[in-house]
């Protein structure tokens, strides 16, 4: 594990840095290196470690796309890597980060999948949530920037009160815990943190109307920091349910109010489509949209 100091003339800053340094030795924390935490799932011909690891390539051509996965299984925490997507032309493709139970019935998974598109236009991002093996929960947003042109920082918040994705720490959904409210919430599996690189021409750009052009293949996508802090398991049973994890602390069990002001503002400006709205695949109003999600 390798922290950066900092000094502080802030103490409270420094006091709740202190907090959560003390919290990480009972999580799993940062891999220095791609292999150290990460396995190839899929077509170990198409990915390419960069920089001595601390970086990777994945492609995608007419053979193949790619993907990989951790080692290891997470119950609540973040995860976090910097992603660069396929430039210019990238209709048909799909760059995929999520984390999955690997259970088939009844898996828990988070999603983030980043739909190509034709020169010019925007990428999306779509994210989905399954609970209990009941998924169907896409929203989709227009991400304001290029991606393809620098890294950004997409991440998953895990914890026992909600759900969070982030752009480069902007909250663009969230997906509360509403057990209460008979409504289900991944809480019981872990979860192993997964990307791939594959071809979706049939639905990934305008619903499956733009096709990939292979003539601009292969195609890239470059993924550098990735960052896991999470209770491991198999390991300390007491871990996931820790208080003093520090994705579990006062400041994490809710957005505050700057972040509630990005929430609403990705919502009402970039937001593409909502589950929750479409009156023809949901007739009746899915409950955690009644719930506030």
């Amino acid at each position: 594990m390798t922290f950066t100091y900092t000094i502080f003339s802030n103490t409270l800053v420094f006091t709740i840095f202190l907090i959560k340094f003390v919290a990480l030795p009972m999580a799993y924390s940062k891999p220095a290196m791609f292999l150290q935490d990460f396995h190839v799932t899929w077509s170990d011909s198409h990915i390419k470690q960069l920089d001595g690891g601390k970086a990777i390539q994945l492609l995608l051509d007419q053979n193949s796309g790619c993907g990989f996965a951790s080692k290891n299984k997470y119950l609540f925490g973040r995860v976090s890597m910097k992603i660069k997507l396929i430039p210019g032309d990238s209709a048909g493709t799909v760059t995929a980060f999520y984390m999955n139970s690997d259970t088939d019935q009844i898996r828990d998974e988070l999603d983030f999948e980043f739909l190509g598109n034709r020169t010019g236009q925007p990428y999306s991002v779509q994210t989905n949530v399954y609970t209990h093996g009941k998924g169907d929960r896409e929203q989709r947003i227009n991400l304001w920037f290029d991606p393809a042109v620098d890294f950004h920082t997409y991440s998953i918040l895990w914890n026992h009160y909600h759900v969070v994705f982030y752009v480069d720490e902007v909250p663009i959904r969230v997906y509360k815990n509403n057990e209460d409210k008979g409504i289900p919430f991944p809480k019981i599996q872990p979860m192993g943190v997964y990307s791939t690189l594959w071809e979706a021409d049939d639905w990934a750009t305008r619903g499956g109307l733009e096709k990939i052009d292979w003539t601009k293949s292969p195609f890239y996508t470059y993924y550098k920091d990735f960052d896991i802090e999470g209770c491991t398991v198999p390991g300390p049973g007491w871990c996931a349910a820790n208080p003093s994890n520090w994705w579990e602390g006062a400041a994490y069990q809710h957005l505050d109010p700057v972040a509630g002001r990005q929430y609403r503002w990705v919502r009402l400006n970039h937001m593409v489509y909502d589950y929750c709205t479409d009156k023809q695949r949901n007739p009746i109003t899915p409950p955690e949209c009644k719930a506030g999600i």
